[in-house]
């Protein structure tokens, strides 16, 4: 009788509209973005050629725009870019504002704490650019670190990171602007800056002759770019597949070719 009446109250249980509150899987992420229809892609607009955001429209174009709007494809969703700024990222990720950021985002143990990186889509590391005349100056980190040298950088991003790293007796010049900052060190308000070497060969061609990169095939520590996803496997795995399938197809070839070549 007891075993009877056990097994009726946990049928009973078992029906509940608790219980099966209880039992049911929360949503993914990538079910939500399938739901809305829409996928929330988070950028600074200020990292050529990776995002660039029109001072005048507001639109955002660049490399990981235009994979952005790929992975969007490949959902069957609209894309939405939501700006942000290098200082803000960290803070704009944790709150949710988007579900993965785009734009020449370098993988760090800080960032991943917070979220997950898809499979890496570049290899590069912090490599140094600077006036062509001054190209024989500044080839290694103690060279660049006197008294009387100017290192610009960006604040907020592993740019600034490293240079605080390094230098101890070099002058470090923190531009908020990162739009203009290579026009800074073009017009010799400072005397190098150090980033990644992708960005330092796409500077070099907007500058030609003006500005030269530095050893960009052997940077001074490596490091990747890949793209930083919310916190929901089910998320990552499709931009990892996708991702996958765009580098064997040549979709991301023909991309990469359009921006850095």
């Amino acid at each position: 009788m007891f075993r009877a009446i056990t097994l009726s109250v946990a049928l009973l249980l078992g029906s509940s509209p608790l219980a099966g509150a209880q039992q049911a899987a929360p949503a993914s992420r990538l079910d939500a973005i399938l739901a809305a229809g829409v996928l929330k892609v988070g950028s600074t607009g200020d990292y050529k050629p990776f995002t660039i955001k029109d001072p005048a429209t507001g639109a955002f174009s660049g490399f990981d725009i235009d994979q952005a709007q790929s992975l969007a494809s490949a959902l069957g969703v609209k894309l939405e870019v939501v700006p942000t700024a290098w200082p803000n990222l960290m803070k704009d990720f944790e709150a949710g504002a988007f579900d993965v950021a785009m734009g020449g985002v370098s993988v760090t143990f800080d960032r991943q704490k917070k979220g997950l990186f898809s499979i890496p889509y570049m290899h590069e590391g912090k490599t140094p650019i600077a006036r062509c005349a001054d190209k024989d100056k500044f080839a290694t980190l103690a060279e660049i670190d006197k008294a009387g040298v100017k290192v610009i950088t960006n604040p907020g991003g592993t740019n600034e990171k490293f240079d605080r790293a390094n230098f101890k007796t070099a002058e470090i010049v923190v531009f908020p602007d990162n739009t203009k900052i290579f026009d800074e060190l073009a017009a010799g308000k400072a005397d190098v800056m150090i980033t990644d070497a992708s960005e330092t060969r796409y500077q070099q061609k907007l500058h030609q002759g003006v500005l030269c990169a530095l050893h960009p095939d052997q940077p001074f520590d490596f490091a990747e770019k890949a793209y930083w996803v919310q916190r929901d496997p089910a998320l990552k795995a499709f931009v990892d597949q996708w991702l996958h399938q765009s580098m064997e197809a040549g979709a991301y070839e023909a991309i990469y070719a359009k921006w850095f070549e």
